[in-house]
């Protein structure tokens, strides 16, 4: 699967009454091999994380735990935001698009896989210059 947009993408979910059950294998429902996996936890009140684009990098972000929202800018200079608050479904970011996170509930866990290792050069931290490259 190829997704060229950002999207929310829907994990499995096996219900079961002594508890539910998500997973991810291989490429499913992944649109890309994993290389790595970080989370983010005991954000402080009123914080945000992120707030930069991946030149090449792919990403799915995922609330494990409480809520939070993903702020992305588009290509275009639009902004979507999307609230996380379920174990079952994941964001696709792919690359070039600005994200930053807010609003994170009490004992909120983002979960992040991405298509490559973590490399500093891959990342854009200046939004300003961000905005003219992309417009």
């Amino acid at each position: 699967m190829a997704l060229d947009s950002v999207q929310i993408i829907q994990l499995p979910k096996i219900q079961d009454p002594r508890g539910n059950l998500t997973f991810i294998q291989n490429f499913d429902p992944i649109p890309f091999e994993i290389k790595r996996v970080f989370w983010i936890y005991d954000v402080p009140g009123g914080e945000t994380r992120g707030g930069h684009a991946l030149k090449t990098q792919k990403e799915v972000i995922i609330s494990l735990s409480g809520s939070f929202d993903v702020v992305v800018t588009l290509p275009n200079g639009d902004e979507q935001k999307y609230t996380l608050n379920r174990s079952y479904f994941g964001l696709y970011i792919p690359e070039n698009h600005w994200r930053h996170m807010e609003n994170f509930s009490t004992n909120s866990v983002s979960l992040h896989l991405c298509n490559e290792p973590f490399d500093e050069y891959d990342y854009q931290r200046d939004k300003n210059k961000y905005l003219t490259t992309i417009l």
